[in-house]
């Protein structure tokens, strides 16, 4: 193994860090913890960024959803307490035993899944339904610290022309794409419900794919308007549509969508989705819902299928390839970058109870408290 981390000024061999670490529901303190030191098969990172997810608020909120906290994770081996977040990048800076292809200095984007290698899915390349499918910084420490060590398959080299912030936003991206790659051919015209991170991201990796018509439904003007800047090709406003299925096949000459993207996650906007998608369409299911109702009778009259997206496999080369290669630019989702101490008041709190202005927001574990910074309009 190579030589430790850097110490941040730190007297020598200390080898501490500062990390959030998440001890129950509205329970996330931001405090010194030890440094991981990398295991076999392991690097460890100095992370740059770490994005907050809507898994990390929902931990937050009302947790624990998916972090252990009687049985340890089968991949990871971890309960709660944990350090969270699993949208990060960074440098490597120390690599454990049997690590190879990748050298201290390497600045990497993090692939946060873990998968076993072994079970029937793994072994068909299908790792983002392992048996054992986890994320670090939920099932398993993460990248909200200075510091993270996870296994090496997670990280992916970083071109010169790849920044950093722009690897930050690799992990939601990878959910918009895995999406729309389980859509199928790339179809003429979509519509996307849900304007987060991850629908926005839904939005711009269309317009990258040649989608001609992308019609983008929210009930915020403001995530409306970042849309139509990312690539959407109409806007519609929930709150004042009367009937937005309706209003959409007047958009498609009656015809409906091609395929449809509910990333909202309510009954609502599934049916929503179906009323807008033509016959012999398809409706890709990326939002988390409990339960729902269908009118089967219709569904099958109509022969649209309903298919789900959990995760992503085998996209970052892709969109590494995307950035370096054809310019493609994702940080106009970022909000504001603010430090670690920072992370309950104007990351978990601002998301859930501030105007909603906020869209995508980056941790900097290398920033003091009080720093946050505006990004992107």
């Amino acid at each position: 193994m190579s030589a430790g981390p850097p110490q941040r000024g730190r007297a020598s061999g200390t080898q501490r860090m500062r990390a959030a670490v998440w001890y129950g529901a509205k329970d996330v303190r931001t405090e010194e913890v030890d440094v991981p030191a990398p295991g076999p098969g392991e690097v460890l990172i100095e992370v740059a960024y770490c994005g907050i997810c809507g898994s990390d608020l929902h931990e937050y909120a009302d947790g624990p959803h998916a972090i252990p906290v009687v049985e340890p994770h089968p991949a990871s081996g971890a309960t709660a307490p944990l350090v969270l977040g699993h949208e990060f990048c960074g440098t490597v800076v120390a690599l454990g035993p049997s690590v190879t292809g990748l050298r201290s200095g390497d600045r990497v984007a993090v692939e946060p899944n873990y998968r076993c290698g072994r079970c029937p899915r793994c072994l068909a390349g299908e790792y983002n339904i392992c048996r054992h499918f986890g994320f670090a910084g939920l099932m398993g420490n993460g990248g909200m610290a200075e510091y993270a060590a996870v296994p090496a398959y997670m990280a992916h080299r970083l071109p010169e022309n790849v920044s950093l912030e722009q690897a930050a936003l690799f992990e939601p991206a990878s959910v918009a794409l895995h999406a729309l790659r389980r859509a199928g051919t790339t179809p003429e015209t979509v519509m996307v419900v849900g304007l987060g991170p991850v629908g926005l991201l839904t939005v711009r990796l269309a317009a990258e794919r040649g989608v001609r018509r992308i019609v983008a439904v929210d009930v915020s003007p403001a995530r409306l308007h970042r849309a139509a800047g990312l690539g959407a090709t109409d806007l519609v406003d929930a709150r004042l549509e009367e009937g937005v299925g309706d209003r959409i096949r007047a958009l498609t000459d009656g015809e409906g969508v091609d395929v449809a993207f509910e990333v909202a996650g309510s009954e609502s906007t599934l049916r929503t989705c179906l009323d807008a998608t033509r016959r012999g369409g398809r409706v890709v299911l990326v939002g988390l819902a409990e339960e729902v109702s269908l009118d089967s009778f219709a569904l099958v009259n109509n022969e649209q299928s309903i298919v789900a997206s959990v995760g992503y496999r085998d996209t970052y080369p892709e969109l590494i390839r995307l950035v370096a290669e054809r310019g493609l630019d994702l940080t106009p989702l970022v909000t504001s970058t603010i430090a670690l101490d920072d992370l309950v008041p104007d990351g978990f709190e601002a998301l859930l109870d501030g105007p909603g202005d906020q869209i995508k927001i980056l941790v900097d574990p290398a920033a003091r408290g009080g720093t946050a910074a505006v990004g992107a309009a």
